[in-house]
């Protein structure tokens, strides 16, 4: 009987859930349940649900929620994390549910963020049955046509989501470098995009990408954003002008190390919130995850505070 079938079985109170998606890393989040039920049992906490899909974690953290888990334990990589939090988050339960992040997918961007053992699972399981450790944390919404997305990390448009796209399709390589030979491979030919911001009066632009970022890095290895932080209540741009060869491949480079911002062609902000409209309605980096928005215009804000999250 697989595991999120014995969850059911769980007396009605079990005040921490632990939500594992096998697939996260290229099956890392597999090889991880034996150390996964051994901590968390250790502790006394035997609910683990497992994802069989993507959009499962909606689902699954409902039933979670409805057990009475006042703690959720999620192990994958940034997209499991991202659409297990905004689940949380749609759901009004931000304020009565600490999350915890453990590191099994392919970036784990978010949690380089936290100062937390993320990659220690049995130290996670200690903290999570700890009901003291925490640490409030920002999240981000990214709003077109009606519809309300949230995101742990980073929302990104144009290049990052067409370097996402590709990372999609597979093939030999794993972690950090499946993102670093999608981008090598885009970083010549991607032609750009125009889109305006500021609203209906705003400065129209042509762009390689723009990045939304609530935490530092991107892709595993990219400090995208070296100054934003998670707690601030802010959101900070990146927004890259459509640069020639030359200038991209020093991008590249110095995206590496987060020197990139001071490179011309580069433009930062911090802000609550953002507008952009596009010349059609965009795809959309969102924690690692390909969103088709449904509209042209799109808002994107900081939600200060809204993650309760399990650290020290």
């Amino acid at each position: 009987m697989a595991d999120r079938d014995v969850s059911s079985l769980v007396v009605a109170q079990s005040p921490i859930s632990v939500i594992v998606n096998p697939a996260s890393g290229r099956g890392r989040g597999a090889k991880l349940l034996p150390a996964i039920r051994e901590a968390f049992g250790r502790h006394g906490s035997t609910d683990i649900r497992l994802t069989e899909r993507s959009g499962d974690e909606s689902r699954i953290v409902g039933e979670a929620l409805a057990a009475g888990a006042t703690t959720i334990a999620i192990v994958g990589g940034d997209g499991t994390w991202g659409r297990c939090a905004g689940a949380v988050l749609a759901a009004g339960a931000g304020d009565r549910v600490r999350l915890a992040f453990v590191t099994g997918g392919t970036g784990n961007d978010f949690a380089k963020n936290l100062g937390a053992p993320t990659a220690d699972v049995a130290a996670m399981a200690a903290l999570c049955a700890d009901p003291t450790a925490e640490r409030r944390v920002d999240a981000g919404t990214v709003e077109s046509g009606g519809t309300t997305r949230w995101f742990l990390n980073v929302a990104g448009f144009g290049f990052d989501a067409v370097v996402l796209e590709d990372t999609m399709k597979g093939g030999m390589l794993g972690g950090q470098a499946v993102y670093m030979a999608a981008a090598l491979k885009r970083l010549f030919g991607y032609p750009g995009f125009a889109y305006t911001e500021g609203g209906t009066y705003g400065e129209s632009r042509v762009g390689m990408m723009v990045i939304f970022s609530n935490g530092a890095t991107l892709g595993g290895a990219f400090r995208i954003a070296p100054d934003a932080r998670i707690d601030d209540g802010l959101i900070d741009q990146i927004a890259v002008g459509n640069i020639g060869a030359f200038a991209r491949v020093r991008l590249f480079i110095h995206a590496l190390r987060g020197s990139h911002t001071a490179l011309r062609g580069v433009r930062t902000a911090r802000r609550k919130e953002y507008l952009l409209t596009f010349t059609e309605p965009p795809k959309c980096d969102l924690d690692g995850e390909l969103i088709q928005l449904a509209h042209r215009d799109v808002t994107i804000r900081s939600v200060p505070g809204a993650v309760r999250a399990v650290a020290r």
